[in-house]
C-alpha cells in the first residue's frame, strides 16, 4: 500500500473514528448509576486525543492483512488502559496536573475520589473487553496471551512501574541508560503491547515477523517519548493540550535535561531509523507502520 501525507491523514481519521465508535459502545451509559462515575469514565476516555495506541493496533492489523473488526476490542482495551493511567498520573499525589488534552483533568472536573474510581473501573473494563468481545480471534490461546501481555505491560513491570520510577526520579540526576529504562516502561510498554495485540490476532505470522514487529515497537515506543520530552521544551500549551514545561518545572529528568536538546533530536532520529530497519523483513504492506514512525519524530503535539 503506497502511503503519502494525504492517505496517511485519511487512515488516521479512519482509525480514530473506528476506535471512538468502539469505545462509545463499550463504555457504560453516562445516565446509568453510578452516574458521576460513568460520566467521569466517559469524560476521560472520549476526550479529544491522537489515539496513538489504537492507531498502532489498526496499522499493524492492516499491515498483516487482518480484518479490522478482529482488533476493535484490542484497540479499545489499550486506549482505555492509557486513559486510566492518565487519570491517575494527573492526581495531586502524582503529577498534580490541572490540564489534560486541553480540558480540566478528571479530578478537577469531578473530584479526586471519583477520578480514582474512574481509573479503577476503566482498568477493569479493558480486561472485560478482551475476554468478552465476540469479534476478536476465536483462538482462545491467542486471546489469553493478549490478556497476559496487557496485564503484564500495564503493571509494575511496565507502565505502572515506569510511573513509579518517574516519581522516584524527581530532583535526581539519571544517566541515559536509567532514563531509557524509565521510558521503556512508562510509555514504551503500552505502545509495544498495542502492536503485539494485533500480532497475536494473526494466525499466519511467523516467528521472524513477530520478532521484527516487536523490535519496531520497542524503537517507536522510545522515540515517541523522546519527542514528548523535546516538545516539553519547545512546544506550547495550546498545541500540546497540557502545560508546556511541566516536566522542567517539576525537576523531572528528561532527554533534553540529561543530554541536551540537539542530542535528543539525534537520538529520536536514530530510533526512527532503527524502527525502519526492523521492518525490512516486510514489504510494501508495512508502509503505514513506517509512516507512523516518521510521524512520531516529526509531530508537534
Amino acid at each position: 500500500m503506497k502511503i503519502d501525507s494525504k492517505k496517511f491523514e485519511s487512515l488516521l481519521k479512519e482509525y480514530q473514528l473506528r476506535v471512538e465508535q468502539t469505545l462509545d459502545r463499550w463504555l457504560p451509559d453516562a445516565q446509568v448509576n453510578p452516574i458521576e462515575l460513568h460520566q467521569a469514565m466517559r469524560y476521560s476516555v472520549m476526550a479529544p486525543g491522537k489515539r496513538v495506541r489504537p492507531i498502532l493496533v489498526y496499522a499493524t492489523a492492516s499491515a498483516l492483512g487482518l480484518d479490522l473488526k478482529l482488533v476493535d476490542g484490542a484497540a479499545a482495551a489499550v486506549e482505555i488502559i492509557h486513559a486510566y493511567s492518565l487519570i491517575h498520573d494527573d492526581l495531586p499525589a502524582m503529577d498534580d496536573d490541572d490540564l489534560r488534552r486541553g480540558r480540566p483533568t478528571c479530578h478537577r472536573k469531578f473530584n479526586e475520589a471519583t477520578a480514582i474510581l474512574a481509573g479503577d473501573a476503566l482498568q477493569a473494563l479493558a480486561f472485560y473487553i478482551l475476554s468478552h468481545d465476540a469479534d476478536m480471534t476465536s483462538n482462545s490461546d491467542s486471546r489469553l496471551q493478549m490478556i497476559e501481555k496487557l496485564s503484564l505491560f500495564s503493571g509494575s513491570r511496565g507502565m505502572a512501574g515506569g510511573q513509579a520510577i518517574d516519581l522516584a526520579s524527581v530532583g535526581k540526576t539519571l544517566n541515559i541508560a536509567e532514563l531509557e529504562t524509565m521510558h521503556i516502561h512508562k510509555t514504551g510498554a503500552l505502545i509495544r503491547t498495542s502492536i503485539r495485540l494485533s500480532a497475536l490476532s494473526s494466525q499466519q505470522l511467523d516467528a521472524d515477523q513477530f520478532k521484527a514487529l516487536d523490535s519496531y515497537a520497542k524503537y517507536v515506543g522510545l522515540s515517541f517519548q523522546v519527542q514528548d520530552d523535546i516538545l516539553d521544551v519547545i512546544g506550547d500549551t495550546n498545541t500540546l493540550g497540557k502545560p508546556q514545561g511541566s516536566d522542567i518545572e517539576r525537576n523531572k529528568p528528561t532527554y533534553p535535561s540529561v543530554i541536551g536538546l540537539n542530542a535528543s533530536r539525534e537520538i529520536a532520529l536514530e530510533l526512527h531509523h532503527n524502527a525502519l530497519e526492523a521492518l525490512s523483513i516486510f514489504g510494501e504492506e508495512a508502509e503505514i507502520l513506517r509512516y507512523i514512525s516518521t510521524w512520531f519524530v516529526e509531530r508537534t503535539h
